[in-house]
């Protein structure tokens, strides 16, 4: 009866890349950038989200742009907590807000109790009442519509800005995990590397970005005429110093992502080396869910599928999927204290492996 005083129930998906804000009724009403721009003088905000993100590389000395957190946790706490505020109050009214609100808000399966409980003290510092931790995995799952709590297992591979998070679920909880801080970022990254060494121009983050989702893949078909695109890029010459234009091809970008694709391929088959027998049977008659936005990347779920043997599929709210989750779980309280539990229901043990790679 308690839970009534609460005037909003909101999800969110604090990511690396973008944040996601689902509020209960509404369903997702935020999707931002996690990018905030303030003034080093004055220390005032300029800008948060989308708005930030466009002055990155284009903003004055006086005004510094960052991303708060990197790897998939805070790296910023200042920062987060303002980026964050301001994210809230665009679609939560400040007094519901500060009165009585619930919150479920996600986080990579590798993270530390530290870092979680950093992310808890965020949200609590603007105003939440009841923070509920849920590893994104849990929640992705939950937000592609799986059925987390049957005792058939399934499958996750939650591919996000800042981490890729690998699952199998049964029984309301994660049975086996892996956690890499490899994803969506560290694939721009190899871009920009990638376009430097061969081409010997410095390109910045937002043009590798583009030409990831214009013409990335993560495999060349030889059958098909079409699937080599070819893609225009603007950066500084390495030799001249001067602005410069060229042509690249999907060639190009799926040599570029060659290391990063590989290792969360190999973190996929170490999650599914580590599944108890019991469960190995169900991935492989129910096969692979993949959300996040790096799951968009053409030919990624053909390549999981070839070099596992299990079928891979793009869930149809992929990006969204965390914030769904979120969401989702605030429906009953019984469904929120299940899923943001920690412990394997197999062995009664914590589930969850981080690795760096």
């Amino acid at each position: 009866m308690g839970f009534s005083l609460f005037k909003q129930d909101i999800g969110i998906d604090l990511g690396t890349a973008n944040t996601l804000v689902f509020i209960k009724g509404k369903g997702i009403v935020l999707a931002e950038a996690s990018v905030i721009a303030y003034n080093v003088n004055t220390k005032n905000v300029i800008a948060v989200g989308n708005e930030a993100k466009n002055m990155i590389g284009a903003a004055p000395p006086h005004i510094k742009v960052v991303r708060p957190l990197e790897d998939g946790v805070i790296s910023d706490f200042g920062m987060t907590h303002l980026m964050l505020k301001a994210f809230v109050e665009k679609v939560v009214s400040t007094s519901s807000f500060f009165t009585a609100v619930r919150v479920v808000i996600g986080v990579p399966s590798g993270v530390t109790e530290v870092e979680k409980r950093a992310v808890e003290e965020v949200t609590r510092q603007m105003g939440a009442k009841e923070v509920f931790i849920m590893e994104e995995p849990m929640a992705a799952a939950i937000g592609a519509g799986l059925d987390v709590d049957s005792s058939t297992g399934c499958m996750i591979t939650d591919i996000g800005g800042g981490t890729s998070d690998i699952a199998i679920i049964a029984l309301g909880g994660i049975v086996t995990s892996t956690s890499l801080r490899i994803a969506g970022d560290k694939m721009n990254e190899a871009i920009i590397n990638y376009i430097r060494k061969v081409y010997s121009l410095l390109i910045g983050e937002k043009m590798a970005e583009k030409v990831k989702i214009a013409i990335g893949c993560a495999f060349i078909d030889e059958t098909d005429p079409d699937w080599v695109l070819k893609y225009s890029i603007s950066g500084r010459d390495l030799v001249t110093g001067l602005p410069k234009s060229i042509e690249v091809s999907s060639r190009d970008i799926c040599n570029a992502l060659e290391e990063p694709i590989s290792a969360i391929i190999m973190g996929i088959r170490e999650t599914l080396e580590t599944a108890p027998p019991e469960l190995s049977a169900d991935i492989i008659n129910n096969g692979m869910v993949l959300t996040g936005g790096a799951a968009f990347l053409r030919g990624f779920d053909q390549l999981i599928q070839k070099e596992t043997g299990i079928e891979t599929k793009i869930a149809e709210n992929a990006a969204e999927a965390v914030a769904m989750g979120t969401g989702l779980s605030l429906q009953d309280m019984n469904t929120i204290h299940s899923h943001v539990r920690s412990k394997n229901p197999y062995t009664n043990v914590p589930a969850n492996t981080a690795q760096n790679y």
